[in-house]
């Protein structure tokens, strides 16, 4: 009897394995280190990241299938919920690198942050594609391309990424909408995002690793695991967004006079201070 249980939850721990994607578990475990200081960031880009995942990767799947204005709007929404919700996450690896250079978050905070985004990433592919399957829906895609076009793909995800950086220092760092900035700036910035995503569409586009990696882990190898030799499409959505990423940081630190990777720069800064202003009596 005590041998049929035993075996029972065997074959139960068995199944949760093989049903698990591949580095959740480390996700998970990086969630409590410097004694879960950085916990509830963790919990933040996890969820962010399977909330952005959803709403964005629906766009033209599951909403406004035979509409692009509506799937470009349901894209925008989308996008501000997934942040508004979600805490205000980064929910991309190449972003949090960057904002490490430029002295945003430390490296501890920066290695909970991309755990996060990969927990998210892992998990949310394989759930939504399930969804998708049990509605009988169209299931979701993701960054992909032939290795004939592995340069071209390079370069897009490099171009693009680059541009959805700046997108994201002038909207967050450069321009103030007053009273109605929040959701200002988030409306732009999904409208940015989805215009990058039409004009850059050699690689998918990904402009995220998290996103190539969980991709590859879930729609592009066989059997949920992480690919077992050099996969072109994976190197390039993790190399080209973290290079271009710490590219464009450098470029901003020079304009705005900040530090990167807690070097000043050799010149800059660009940016003209505003003037203090006036006391009058």
């Amino acid at each position: 009897m005590v041998k049929d249980h035993v075996h029972t939850v065997s074959g139960f721990f068995n199944d949760l394995v093989d049903f698990m994607p591949p580095g959740l578990l480390l996700s998970f475990a990086a969630a409590n280190i410097a004694d879960r200081k950085y916990f509830d960031v963790y919990v933040k880009e996890f969820i962010g990241s399977m909330l952005m995942i959803c709403f964005t990767f629906s766009a033209g799947k599951w909403v406004g299938v035979d509409s692009t204005p509506v799937a470009w709007t349901f894209h925008a929404i989308g996008v501000v919920a997934a942040d508004y919700f979600g805490g205000g996450q980064q929910v991309n690896p190449a972003v949090t690198v960057c904002m490490w250079a430029l002295g945003k978050c430390d490296y501890t905070e920066t290695f909970v942050r991309i755990a996060g985004q990969m927990g998210g990433g892992l998990i949310s592919f394989p759930i939504f594609h399930a969804i998708s399957e049990a509605l009988e829906w169209t299931p979701f895609g993701g960054p992909q391309f032939t290795q004939e076009a592995n340069i071209e793909a390079a370069i897009s995800e490099f171009t693009a990424t680059f541009l959805l950086m700046w997108a994201i220092f002038i909207l967050n760092w450069e321009i103030n909408f007053g009273k109605f900035h929040y959701i200002i700036k988030q409306t732009l910035t999904a409208v940015a995002i989805r215009a990058l995503i039409e004009l850059f569409p050699t690689a998918g586009p990904a402009m995220n690793p998290m996103l190539a990696t969980c991709w590859d882990v879930f729609g592009v190898s066989d059997g949920y695991d992480f690919p077992k030799e050099n996969n072109i499409t994976l190197s390039t959505g993790l190399h080209a967004p973290c290079v271009s990423a710490l590219l464009a940081g450098i470029v901003y630190a020079i304009y705005a006079g900040d530090k990167f990777f807690g070097v000043s720069m050799p010149i800059g800064p660009l940016k003209s201070k505003t003037p203090p202003s006036k006391k009058t009596d």
